[in-house]
């Protein structure tokens, strides 16, 4: 680990330069349907796509030197006996990396006893990285919005079967200016960290693993916003893939709350008069 921070641990560059090689090479030597292809469960219960096991498996040689431990989306908990632990998601946006989609990113948090110290996100298309300690000044600002009505918001795709769901989706987004769909959950938290979106949401799906909310965690509270769950469950190191969260990011502790309850009162009056 760096002794004084100041850029991104090594391990955590190591992991990302490991993500964004094998990224490339599995692009150029595939074609999309062999990278879409199921070819294991994930440790969260989930599909593996075989593009998701082709990175992962380049991370995780890549950090063997480093001697931490490391919960990673498809492999789970993998425990070295360290204090420090690397919580990382190889390839986020994966439908989206096999697709030919240019919108996937890397994200890995460090965990040291428990307790998330830095962040470092590399849109594996691009190159461009986003990099967040809590020791550290940033220079990434949210655009400091606090009100719903007219923000831009990025969202999870709405799960149309589930009434709930398709009903928060449809409650946040009549009431914003714009909304995106980008299908890559640590690149849009990115987003919302350097301002240029107002927030983003999983509208009450219980989608989010922490592999994918971990880096938002330090970066965007670090920016000036605030990373919660719409029933309020808290964001804490957990080893155990099943547990999931409906995350908000948002550029404002009072963005992060409006839209939480907003989501969740037409969720629950959805699912009430089902």
């Amino acid at each position: 680990m760096n002794p004084t921070p100041g850029s991104p641990d090594a391990a955590l560059t190591a992991a990302a330069e490991a993500a964004r090689t094998a990224y490339a090479r599995a692009r150029a030597a595939h074609d999309r349907a062999t990278l879409a292809e199921a070819v294991a469960e994930g440790a969260d219960g989930t599909p593996t796509m075989r593009i998701d096991r082709i990175v992962e498996d380049a991370v995780l040689r890549a950090l063997e030197p480093h001697h931490v431990n490391i919960l990673s989306e498809e492999s789970g908990w993998i425990d070295k006996g360290s204090e420090v632990s690397l919580v990382i998601d190889p390839l986020d946006g994966s439908a989206n990396g096999a697709a030919g989609v240019p919108l996937t990113a890397f994200a890995g948090a460090v965990a040291i006893a428990g307790e998330f110290t830095e962040a470092y996100t590399v849109w594996l298309d691009t190159g461009r990285s986003w990099w967040a300690h809590r020791e550290v000044p940033t220079p990434y600002r949210t655009s400091g919005r606090t009100e719903l009505a007219g923000a831009a918001l990025s969202l999870l795709r709405p799960h149309t079967s589930v009434p709930g769901p398709a009903a928060a989706w449809w409650a946040a987004a009549s009431r914003a200016a714009r909304v995106r769909i980008l299908s890559t959950t640590c690149l849009e938290a990115a987003l919302v960290a350097e301002g240029a979106i107002d927030a983003f949401a999983d509208a009450c799906s219980d989608t989010h693993r922490l592999v994918d909310l971990a880096a938002a965690a330090v970066m965007v509270t670090r920016a000036g916003g605030a990373v919660l769950d719409v029933r309020g469950r808290p964001l804490e190191f957990d080893t155990d893939l099943t547990r999931r969260w409906s995350g908000v990011v948002a550029a404002t502790p009072q963005l992060g709350r409006e839209l939480a309850e907003t989501l969740r009162t037409a969720a629950d009056t959805a699912t009430a008069g089902s």
